[in-house]
């Protein structure tokens, strides 16, 4: 009888977790400027920030900028629906080396193999998922994108760091 009120117990406290106990994850379908497929994202949201997981195909091989836009709006072929990238509070300039401190939004190069493929993790504290204090909002009500441009971004040039082009881009939903 013992054996069966724990695990009665275990069932409802398990059942009694609210959405905010569970951690925000988004997947994201990363596409190209022909609406192709060329790879996924997954943030996960944490403590102090956000996990971002990608997976690219077909890029062409280098490093790559990239980046979280303000829009959560790939519809455009060339990306500028996406708007700038996320700024944060007060306004801050581009590049992760600048020494007047960066955008929310700047993000380290993705590299890209021979093969066209790439991977890579990384880990921004300048924004949040679900809101948090002090953080940018990337699924406030017009959500936000993670974009991926041409070359190569030197984290310090105005206004993206030379990156160039918009070349695929996926949507961060927002609520």
């Amino acid at each position: 009888m013992k054996y069966a009120f724990a695990v009665l117990a275990a069932t409802l406290f398990a059942g009694s977790a609210t959405a905010a106990d569970a951690p925000a994850n988004q997947q994201i379908e990363l596409k190209n400027s022909t609406g192709g497929v060329i790879g996924s994202a997954t943030l996960t949201d944490a403590p102090h920030g956000v996990l971002l997981r990608l997976q690219v195909k077909d890029l062409a091989p280098g490093w790559h900028g990239l980046h979280f836009h303000e829009k959560g709006d790939c519809s455009k072929a060339d990306f500028t629906s996406a708007g700038a990238h996320v700024h944060g509070k007060p306004t801050l300039v581009h590049g992760l080396l600048n020494p007047d401190a960066n955008e929310a939004g700047d993000l380290p190069n993705l590299y890209v193999a021979a093969d066209g493929t790439g991977n890579a993790e990384v880990f921004s504290t300048s924004v949040a998922l679900k809101a948090a204090a002090g953080r940018e909002h990337l699924a406030d009500n017009d959500g936000s994108a993670i974009v991926i441009h041409a070359n190569a971004d030197d984290h310090k040039a105005q206004p993206i760091g030379g990156a160039g082009a918009r070349i695929a881009c996926g949507v961060i939903a927002g609520g």
